[in-house]
């Protein structure tokens, strides 16, 4: 006791259980460690991790890195107890992006911010965190885990994470290539990613009055909205081997903003891209939504990816190739629009048989 009388406090009566972290980081290190590639140098255990370029061949690397969260899809995994798919989530929305740049995935890094540190849901979380890595082909390098009581709502969390790739100089694509007349070739999503949850779970469970275990479209609520988002990293890669990366001009990891603002940014000034929304399905879900929710067509293109996780607009002569790849890999693709010139002014991305 100290000299008042009272029983000295611990970091654990704060709420912060340190042996706690110790089992969570025992969990997850083989979890880490399934995804090391060639160029890991030193990962799970130290204060940073390492990477060599050498390892993997660059003459002139560029580094391109990306960082994003998962957002409040989140609140789903709170309403489910399921876990283990928003670490993918996590990885596919750096990941993705980082592709867009014509760079290979190298290393992730992730963040886990609870009120009370539970090793077993931190174990599920980074499993789907590996898992995603395993699909991009990076690395899991290392991560924190911060317990902060009366921070976050108990049982609640907050993810955030950030990739880094490498391209070599001569190979980034960045869309300032991109000309009339070039093709763009969509690659199907897997559902609504990652975006325009506080949209999807106000018509959900507010207007419509759904649980998580209530039946919709074949499954139930909370498993249609946890479909974690895909990852593009093998189609794409494969597609900008040997002399593709010439024929890919601009790339589109269509995010939040849905097509309005993620196509103009692969896009050089003065021309602008028109997608036929007919030429490819949206999973049944988009029109679940839209029809219960009231939402207008325009809004809906510019909440979701509509069914179009990705796009890479290429010459018209890659347009089958492009195609082929996302599809050795179980992944649709379609042709789906074309760039034009346009003047200053005016819509950028122009919408074509979409009733707008």
């Amino acid at each position: 006791m100290d000299p008042d009388g009272k029983e000295p406090l611990t970091y654990r009566d704060a709420g912060v259980d340190i042996d706690a972290g110790d089992d969570a980081v025992r969990l997850i290190r083989p979890l880490a460690e399934s995804t090391f590639v060639p160029g890991v140098l030193a990962g799970i255990g130290g204060f940073s991790g390492m990477f060599g370029l050498r390892e993997l061949g660059f003459s002139d690397p560029v580094l391109v890195s990306s960082t994003d969260g998962v957002g409040t899809k989140l609140k789903i995994a709170f309403m489910t107890g399921r876990h283990d798919t928003v670490g993918i989530d996590l990885v596919a929305m750096s990941v993705n992006d980082v592709l867009v740049q014509g760079a290979r995935p190298l290393f992730f890094l992730d963040y886990v911010a609870t009120s009370r540190l539970v090793p077993e849901v931190v174990r599920d979380i980074v499993a789907g965190v590996a898992e995603g890595c395993r699909q991009a082909g990076c690395a899991l390098l290392g991560g924190e885990t911060a317990e902060m009581p009366g921070f976050y709502a108990e049982g609640e969390y907050d993810l955030a994470g950030f990739a880094v790739g490498a391209a070599e100089r001569s190979r980034i694509v960045d869309g300032s290539r991109a000309a009339a007349g070039d093709l763009i070739v969509g690659a199907a999503s897997s559902g609504l990613h990652s975006n325009g949850y506080s949209l999807a779970r106000k018509i959900v469970f507010e207007r419509l009055g759904l649980r998580p275990g209530s039946p919709l479209l074949g499954s139930t609520a909370g498993e249609a909205l946890l479909a974690p988002t895909r990852i593009y990293a093998r189609p794409v890669l494969e597609l900008l081997e040997g002399d593709g990366a010439r024929d890919v001009r601009g790339m589109v990891h269509v995010t939040g903003g849905g097509f309005w603002e993620n196509v103009p940014r692969a896009l050089p000034p003065g021309h602008r891209a028109v997608i036929d929304v007919g030429s490819f399905p949206a999973p049944e879900i988009f029109g679940f939504l839209r029809e219960a929710g009231g939402v207008t067509v325009r809004e809906m293109y510019r909440t979701f990816n509509m069914g179009v996780g990705f796009m890479a607009i290429v010459d018209p002569a890659a347009a089958g190739r492009a195609v082929a790849a996302f599809g050795r890999h179980g992944i649709g693709a379609w042709v789906i629009g074309r760039v034009e010139a346009a003047g200053d002014g005016g819509e950028r991305v122009i919408l074509s048989g979409a009733g707008l």
